[in-house]
């Protein structure tokens, strides 16, 4: 069999630079301060929930979030600390609707994963390039995986190499998996090999991977159900009782004893629900 003909390299031309796109992003990414990890993570997490959006325009809509419901609350208690707490609670709002799309997004492109690779090892098997595999199956497979594919397929056809086109697939989804893969194809086109029984091998793994999540998440439903009730049920008793006494959370606060022990509860609150979410998010790593 003839050897793949040379993919065309395309130079830069400085002179187009102005059409391309501009990311918008808020934070660097290099951790200097805790505002940049925070305005990092918050790209970050703007960019694998796959919403087609700046992260501008989801916290400007953070904010309209926020005015609506602290306005619908000061109109009906005409309280300012109630106020303020529906305004914050607004203001999280869309950042866990996108929580939960990343984690309904990246569920679906580990489901898509084994069979994939299933399928780039049948196109393997005809003796094409990585490259031109890749561009088989990216056109086969649905989003949100397809879309990845397609973005890497189209970085080889601008003359990148294998390495670089794949380098930004688990930033893009959030999945160490997809690290595994790129690695995988990498190391396999520098050295040579069976890719078809390397991609046989890797879509095995995955599948054995995703058996062991679903096991641990049915033997830990109980645990993670009592965690999520204990992070959600003293918000919960607070918003009753206000509701109940729109004047209950100012005669709180107005009381020194009071005022020290809401704040305490609300530090322990977050921090323990902060560790909760990292202990189950580092026990269901993808």
């Amino acid at each position: 069999m003839s050897a793949a003909s040379p993919i065309p390299v395309i130079q830069p031309r400085p002179e187009f630079a102005g059409i391309l796109k501009e990311r918008n992003e808020f934070g660097t990414g290099r951790g200097v301060d805790t505002g940049d990890r925070i305005n990092s993570w918050f790209d970050t997490l703007m960019l694998q929930s796959g919403w087609e959006l700046a992260p501008s325009v989801v916290l400007m809509l953070c904010a309209c979030s926020a005015t609506a419901l602290g306005g619908l609350m000061f109109v009906i208690q005409e309280n300012l600390l109630t106020t303020a707490f529906a305004a914050m609670i607004g203001f999280m709002i869309p950042i866990v609707v996108a929580l939960f799309a990343r984690s309904r997004r990246q569920t679906q492109l580990m489901q898509q994963l084994p069979p994939m690779l299933e399928e780039l090892g049948r196109a393997a098997k005809t003796g094409r390039s990585i490259e031109q595999c890749l561009r088989i199956v990216s056109e086969d497979t649905p989003a949100p995986l397809g879309s990845e594919l397609q973005l890497a397929t189209r970085r080889l056809r601008m003359g990148v190499s294998l390495k670089d086109a794949l380098r930004d697939l688990p930033e893009r989804t959030g999945l160490m998996t997809l690290s595994l893969m790129s690695t995988t194809l990498t190391v396999q086109q520098q050295t040579g090999g069976d890719l078809v029984t390397v991609l046989n091998r890797l879509s095995r793994t995955i599948r054995d991977r995703l058996l062991f999540l679903g096991r641990l998440r049915a033997a830990t439903a109980a645990s993670r159900a009592t965690a999520t009730l204990m992070i959600v049920l003293p918000p919960a008793v607070l918003a009753f009782f206000i509701a109940r006494d729109p004047a209950y959370f100012q005669n709180l606060m107005a009381s020194g004893w009071g005022r020290n022990a809401t704040l305490a509860a609300v530090a322990l609150e977050i921090i323990g629900a902060v560790w909760v979410i990292r202990i189950l998010k580092d026990s269901e790593r993808t």
